[in-house]
């Protein structure tokens, strides 16, 4: 017993390293879209827009093939153990995102860049699927009793400091280095620097122990599977919201501000370090909270609130009238409201389902969620407004899906009946 505190504190600092590395590469990725579409899908003589269409369909694949990575490695962790799956899904996440960094572009390798961006792409997705569930069990069943929520807002958190890490590195080399520069070599770098960090992840997830909950759950009879697949579709319902507005919001907010409202690269930058530093600062405290009112209490208010603010807020952003300072303010607020869904979304994942299809579940649901309604919001976001040439579209997206999660959230207990013992 003496032990649980240092080892409930090395869960989760191993737990979140992953999630770290995975959503700083997918922050860097959205971040450097315009610049990505550029080298690898732009031949000569396509058009920008067309460039950046191709780059968040290769985004928009990568996020689907997370659940086909979820219900993969989390069958194994539901079957061998948290910690091995864990060790390998770091592995292959780490590499395939420095093997980006040193991919030869069209202008060297033609047709084969595109080809061999995509296919590391889907590498990242199988993984990043296999990490969520794996990492969110982590920190769940080594949870002290009545601070679930709190554990596993530490995934959310450090998924806003894996975004706030790539914002960092690619505001600090827009700084430093010329447009020619960051564009012929620059952009490289961030994805290069995964490998000193996957190495960190790993050696971390080497000392991890095996979570009690998995070992006293082994001779455990598994739920039925209708159980299961409900309990999957009522989660990804209920994350929805998350899921949207919080890619419209953090990450594809960048290429928005350039290709549709005529921002610099590095004002959508700031504009993104914004959104997400709210972001940051509402997670723990509403996981916290979630600790004490329930988890959909809290969650359902973020939800409400995207979907009453999220026009306004966007026709501010639109509007030259108001002052940068409101609108930094505005967009902090944007993040704010994203963070009381993010906090309490993993421990609510992690109650509908027992120890025997944890992995699994939780997984499925966040990852088919994020899939459709993360995966998809650069594409769909960008060729809607192109088609259309309505600015308001993002707003619209994010407000509609978490229409949807308010009402998901209302349906039923916050487990199923699937929901068992730690």
């Amino acid at each position: 017993m003496p032990q649980a505190p240092s080892r409930s504190r090395r869960a989760l600092i191993a737990g979140s390293v992953g999630n770290f590395i995975e959503w700083y590469e997918f922050g860097v990725y959205g971040y450097f879209a315009t610049i990505i579409a550029a080298r690898f899908f732009t031949p000569e003589g396509g058009s920008e827009i067309e460039g950046l269409v191709r780059t968040y369909a290769s985004f928009a694949l990568a996020f689907f093939f997370r659940p086909v990575g979820a219900a993969l490695f989390g069958r194994l962790g539901d079957r061998i153990g948290r910690r091995p799956v864990l060790i390998l899904v770091i592995v292959l996440m780490t590499a395939a995102t420095t093997l980006i960094g040193a991919l030869p572009t069209y202008a060297t390798a033609g047709a084969l860049a595109p080809w061999l961006l995509t296919f590391l792409r889907v590498v990242q997705g199988l993984s990043a699927g296999g990490e969520f569930g794996g990492a969110v069990s982590v920190m769940t069943e080594f949870a002290p009793p009545g601070r679930r929520g709190l554990y596993g807002a530490w995934q959310s958190f450090t998924v806003a400091l894996g975004l706030l890490g790539g914002a960092g590195v690619a505001a600090l080399l827009a700084g430093l280095l010329s447009e020619s520069q960051l564009g012929a070599w620059g952009w490289r770098l961030p994805f290069l620097l995964a490998l000193p960090m996957g190495l960190g992840a790993l050696w971390l997830r080497l000392r991890l122990d095996e979570t009690p909950a998995f070992r006293a759950a082994e001779a455990v009879v598994r739920p039925p599977r209708r159980e299961v697949t409900r309990a999957i579709a009522l989660g990804a319902g209920r994350i929805m919201g998350w899921a949207a507005a919080g890619y419209t919001f953090l990450v594809v907010l960048p290429s928005y501000l350039q290709s549709t409202l005529d921002a610099t690269f590095q004002q959508a930058l700031i504009a993104t370090v914004l959104a997400n530093l709210g972001f940051a600062s509402a997670i723990l405290p509403a996981g916290l909270l979630s600790d004490r009112l329930g988890r959909r209490p809290v969650m359902l208010t973020g939800a409400l609130l995207v979907v009453a603010l999220a026009v306004p807020l966007l026709n501010l952003l639109q509007h030259p009238g108001p002052s940068l300072a409101v609108k930094g303010v505005a967009v902090f607020g944007a993040g704010a409201v994203v963070g009381l869904m993010a906090g309490p979304g993993p421990a609510l994942l992690a109650e509908m389902f027992p120890t025997s299809v944890r992995y699994t579940g939780l997984g499925l649901a966040y990852s088919l969620s994020n899939a459709v309604f993360s995966g998809c919001a650069g594409l769909l976001i960008t060729e809607v407004v192109d088609r259309t040439g309505n600015a308001d579209v993002p707003a619209y997206y994010a407000a509609g899906a978490c229409a949807v999660s308010a009402l998901a959230l209302g349906v039923g207990r916050v487990g199923v009946a699937v929901v068992g013992a730690r």
